[in-house]
């Protein structure tokens, strides 16, 4: 999760988090008629990718979570360097509490975004908590009607499972409009370029520098594994179990990252996702960056403890990837299909545009 984790993520996530078991089975995709209700899950069926954005095309930023501080204008710059044409939502701004304007507010500028025929990405500006309340007010028929970019991580989260649920849309984990330059440099932005812009597939490369790179299992004869990327910040796919945007694993290479996290955090998440069985049929794991993951002397690191509740799922284990809180973040499309190879340290996602 993003700033302020460790103030407000335990109390406002797990209040609210379901967490029964029984509820798992509901998450699988099953199919929908072309009429099906609003909310409804789309079962099986075709892989939806938007389109890929060109220059003139416009950006509407939302703030589902906390609210936009100055960094969104460096965010905006960027994304208009691109040739695109920005805009921001009414209440991207307001401040409620630690929200961005009240639940109906926010959720108004969400569909707003996602119903407007000229809007072709929907950017999120910022995480922190509050996707979660909103969630589930989501117009899925919209969706379904005119497909289009997501990007958004962290908080985002919910949002992603949300929308491939309901109507198997690949959406785009990466940074927030709120830049900051000393996190995600030129690297990042290019990285984000590519994924919404071009049809290339994306490869991601184990960072032997980074704290996760110490999880590398090749857990099958090949050490290589292939599925739809599904995942996010493991916090909120963790307290998402039960709802309507934790999504199957089943087939999945699982991506995971958080911040802000002890060892035991890390432990006691995956653990609940083997206890419901979530982790049973997955194809393998994909894990991003462990920031700000400190543990006691003398403990397991993040590293440890995560390997130690993954080593004997007999799955390829990829960790080192640039992909979340830390420095020199990327872009994936989750619900794209991906590979992971341990052995050539490479997480390689196909393009989520068409």
């Amino acid at each position: 999760m993003t700033e302020h984790a460790n103030l407000s993520r335990r109390g406002l996530l797990r209040a609210g988090a379901v967490v029964a078991g029984g509820a798992v089975a509901g998450a699988a995709i099953g199919a929908a008629p072309a009429h099906a209700e609003p909310g409804a899950e789309l079962h099986g069926g075709p892989v939806v990718r938007p389109r890929a954005l060109k220059a003139g095309d416009v950006v509407r930023i939302v703030a589902p979570a906390r609210p936009a501080d100055a960094r969104l204008v460096r965010g905006i710059a960027i994304l208009e360097s691109l040739g695109l044409v920005v805009e921001v939502a009414d209440h991207v701004y307001e401040s409620y509490g630690y929200l961005a304007g009240r639940d109906a507010d926010r959720l108004a500028d969400l569909n707003a975004a996602f119903r407007d025929p000229q809007v072709r990405c929907v950017f999120a500006a910022r995480g922190g908590y509050g996707t979660q309340r909103i969630v589930d007010g989501l117009d899925v028929q919209a969706i379904r009607h005119d497909p289009k970019i997501f990007m958004g991580f962290s908080d985002l989260t919910s949002l992603h499972g949300k929308l491939w649920r309901a109507a198997r849309l690949v959406s785009f984990y990466g940074p927030l409009a709120t830049w900051t330059d000393s996190r995600t440099g030129p690297e990042s932005i290019e990285a984000m370029r590519k994924a919404l812009m071009t049809t290339d597939p994306i490869v991601v490369t184990r960072d032997p520098a980074e704290p996760s790179s110490a999880v590398n299992i090749t857990g099958n004869a090949t050490g290589i594994a292939s599925g739809p990327l599904m995942g996010g910040n493991l916090t909120m796919v963790e307290t998402g179990v039960g709802t309507g945007d934790f999504p199957s694993l089943d087939g999945a290479i699982f991506l995971f990252e958080d911040t802000g996290e002890a060892p035991y955090s890390y432990d006691r998440m995956l653990t609940q996702l083997r206890r419901i069985g979530a982790l049973k049929k997955i194809a393998g794991v994909a894990i991003g960056q462990f920031d700000a993951a400190s543990g006691a002397a003398g403990e397991w690191t993040a590293a440890e403890a995560v390997t130690d509740r993954l080593a004997d799922l007999g799955v390829p284990v990829l960790g080192g990837l640039h992909i979340g809180h830390g420095k020199g973040q990327v872009t994936v499309p989750l619900g794209a299909r991906a590979t992971i190879d341990t052995n050539a340290g490479t997480l390689t996602v196909e393009s989520g545009v068409c």
